[in-house]
């Protein structure tokens, strides 16, 4: 158990709970994040500009996010869709460690009063990322970005043929029915651009 909040003392108290670390700041939380991997971090929204980052720790390291919504504070749909906990600060201690126990079980735990302050997800979005591999994620957005089959095949250092038949499956997985669509599709639903942009390839060298 990671965590910046001043729930200690509930938590500790649970038998089948281990209050790992409590850390007063970011840089102590990401050094307990990585020394303390498939953990349950709770931790502050005031850790805003950082949050993305902060997020790709906690899924490196195997554990689960649940993010405590400060007084008036909002979430980004972005970051809503990467935790896999929202609770309100005014979270009473039974609320808070049904939440934990939820998360550590696999399941996703949203303080309902917490609903209001933020956006509705990119349900199509994420249910067609869902049914998507790693590597059509990375064709869509190199589609996106305007690249031709051939610098496709280049950056993913395949053949034109590989990439024409990974086209015709993402096609039919989105429902579209050629690059211009995919494209348009790919921008205007964000959990696609922001996966198909932490996908994206390195470019490659030139001989």
């Amino acid at each position: 158990m990671i965590f910046r909040t001043g729930a200690a003392r509930v938590l500790s108290l649970e038998d089948d709970m281990d209050v790992a670390a409590q850390c007063a700041d970011l840089t102590r939380l990401r050094e307990a994040v990585g020394t303390l991997p498939h953990s349950v971090v709770i931790f502050p929204s005031s850790f805003t500009a950082d949050l993305p980052d902060l997020l790709d720790w906690i899924d490196q390291a195997g554990s689960k996010a649940v993010i405590v919504l400060e007084h008036g504070a909002t979430l980004e749909d972005s970051i809503a869709q990467r935790v896999d906990g929202v609770l309100l600060r005014s979270v009473a201690g039974p609320q808070l460690i049904d939440c934990v126990h939820r998360v550590a079980a696999g399941e996703r735990c949203l303080q309902r009063a917490s609903l209001r302050s933020m956006p509705s997800p990119d349900r199509v979005g994420i249910r067609v990322l869902e049914r998507l591999t790693p590597k059509e994620v990375q064709i869509m957005g190199l589609v996106a970005e305007g690249c031709k089959n051939r610098e496709i095949a280049l950056r993913l250092e395949t053949k034109e043929q590989v990439v024409k038949n990974y086209l015709r499956a993402i096609f039919d997985k989105t429902g579209v029915s050629d690059r211009l669509e995919l494209a348009l599709f790919t921008i205007h639903h964000r959990a696609l651009a922001e996966a198909a942009g932490r996908a994206r390839p390195l470019r490659a060298r030139s001989a």
